[in-house]
């Protein structure tokens, strides 16, 4: 049994073929570039979403030499689009989640915004997908419907409407607790008379699709971290993963209970399977490798594979806060700006590539420090992959600044093999899940060097870098 798994992301759509094993057959890659734009502007072009998805996983079944019996899709979640439910042509551009121009929004549902908390786990910012489906109602059209992009590619594939309930728990319109869209919540952001998706669980069959040859089920959708997630086996509460991609994004799972976060973290589904939900807290870091790229197009560094090699052994007290498409938790500030702090007429681009590699690192300190204190224990490690983790001098910022162990994921196709996991979960129902993940061994541990004073010494230093930067939006 061959599952072809697509993982359809912000910078690009990976798809791989594994076999019954889980093994990997063949990857084939298609690189997408959002446009961005002044005044919050994050947008993609539909059709390019749509080839590089029917692109890369002919090239996969190609390489493999295989017609896949199970298509799966990762998603990246609370990116949205108006479309025409009867052709499926895109009526409009699709909205990036990095995209703000729906602060509007937020501000007008201001004092609502700890009822909506209370009923979805999540905080009221345009990060979300519900501010920016409002604002593109007001804004671009009132035809077709209004959805995340997974249900748009997914209609492409099996004509249904669907969407599964890891993506709707992203929106600010999925009730947490009994996992239904909340019509309440649906009316308050003026959607009322939107067609809303069918709710599916991750395993769950769809439909079909020939559009990679032969007729093969389309089953096991999901949003890209917790795919992520179920790939890397954090399926225990407290255990933690962080991909570092366009964003980091680090998820600590927290079993059965869709917690409310003391720290302004946010609470989604982590997976249903089964008939069984597992919830997770998570947190994000807007700019993580789009950091790096920004480094690029201002001549800073040369080409992202050259971090290391650019940066300094220390940023000689230059702090970067990865601002620069706002700040997420746990300040959810998205008219937040990014800064570089510090500098004199002393500093070079490596200490200035050594800041950013520092502040990506720590805002994710912040946010797994406090995850904790949600999940009700301690991490002990922190499981990563993503691009990033190719950068050395990343894993050893990281692993300073929490003061734990990190432990790095041997594949990077992580969140495709999430994908492929739940495939293969949807069609063989003798399997379990600790089976569908398998086990795995980390590529490198990479323990703390730091002494814990250092590490707090610096992250106040960097605490005081972020209430600038917030000052100055």
């Amino acid at each position: 049994m061959a599952v072809l798994a697509i993982d359809q992301g912000t910078s690009g759509t990976k798809a791989i073929v594994v076999d019954e094993s889980g093994s990997v057959l063949a990857v084939a890659e298609e690189s997408v570039r959002p446009e961005y734009r002044e005044g919050g502007v994050v947008e993609q072009d539909p059709a390019e979403l749509l080839a590089s998805v029917l692109t890369a996983g002919r090239r996969a079944c190609a390489e493999a030499g295989v017609t896949p019996r199970v298509v799966s899709l990762a998603n990246q979640g609370e990116t949205v689009l108006a479309w025409n439910p009867h052709t499926g042509e895109p009526l409009t551009v699709a909205l990036v989640w990095q995209d703000s121009r729906a602060e509007s929004v937020c501000s007008d549902l201001r004092d609502h915004a700890h009822d909506i908390a209370q009923r979805t786990g999540l905080v009221l910012d345009p990060y979300f997908s519900a501010p920016k489906m409002a604002w593109l109602r007001r804004h671009l059209t009132r035809e077709g419907v209004v959805t995340t992009t997974d249900s748009w590619l997914l209609h492409h594939l099996t004509g249904e409407i669907v969407t599964d309930v890891t993506t709707a728990s992203r929106s600010l319109l999925l009730d947490i607790d009994s996992l239904t869209w909340d019509a309440n919540l649906v009316s308050l952001f003026g959607l009322r008379d939107e067609q809303m998706p069918r709710l599916i669980a991750c395993d769950e069959a769809i439909g079909s699709t020939s559009v990679f040859g032969g007729n093969a089920t389309v089953a096991g959708a999901i949003v890209d971290q917790q795919a992520a997630l179920l790939a890397e086996a954090c399926l225990q509460p407290g255990q933690a993963r962080c991909t570092y991609g366009t964003g980091a994004f680090i998820l600590a799972n927290s079993g059965s209970r869709a917690v409310r976060s003391t720290a302004q973290l946010t609470t989604s589904v982590a997976w249903t399977l089964r008939d069984v939900t597992a919830y997770c807290v998570d947190g994000q870091v807007y700019t993580a490798a789009s950091a790096l790229r920004w480094l690029v197009d201002l001549g800073i560094l040369s080409s992202a594979d050259q971090v290391d090699v650019t940066a300094m052994p220390s940023s000689d007290g230059v702090m970067f806060v990865p601002g620069l498409a706002g700040l997420a938790a746990p300040w959810w500030h998205s008219s937040a700006c990014g800064a570089i702090t510090g500098m004199s007429l002393s500093t070079t681009a490596g200490h200035i590539v050594r800041a950013v590699i520092d502040g990506v690192a720590a805002q994710v300190a912040e946010l797994a420090m406090v995850m904790g204190d949600d999940v009700g224990t301690p991490l002990t490690s922190l499981r990563v992959d993503g691009g990033m983790t190719a950068s050395r001098a990343l894993l050893q910022a990281q692993a300073d600044l929490l003061q734990i162990p990190v432990e790095v994921y041997p594949s990077p196709h992580a969140t495709a093999l999430g994908a492929a996991a739940l495939g293969r979960l949807a069609v063989d129902s003798t399997l379990t899940i600790s089976d569908a993940v398998g086990g795995w061994t980390p590529l490198s541990i990479v323990e703390p060097q730091w002494s814990s004073d250092r590490a707090a010494e610096y992250l106040g230093r960097w605490r005081e870098a972020v209430r600038l930067a917030r000052g100055l939006s």
